[in-house]
């Protein structure tokens, strides 16, 4: 996980409060707005989309390592093995 300064979580965590105040969603609005920050903010070329696309894969990646994962642990306690 990227972690990062307390400084700026703060001022990132802004850009998060301001996101669910209006209720984005992830069933469409985050996609969109993931595409329009990087259509809008990444300079174009090879190596900048690769690097973009890396942070998504690593964000859904830890998702699944410390969330998922978890989840589906408690599910297993909860109805049992396949």
């Amino acid at each position: 996980m990227p972690y990062i300064k307390n400084n700026r979580r703060n001022e990132v965590d802004e850009v998060l409060r301001a996101m669910e105040k209006i209720d984005i969603k992830a069933d469409g609005d985050l996609n969109y707005l993931l595409y329009k920050y990087c259509s809008r903010n990444i300079n174009p070329s090879y190596n900048n989309y690769k690097n973009y696309c890396a942070e998504l894969r690593q964000c859904a990646t830890e998702i699944e390592r410390r969330m998922l994962a978890d989840y589906e642990n408690q599910k297993i306690i909860e109805n049992g093995d396949v």
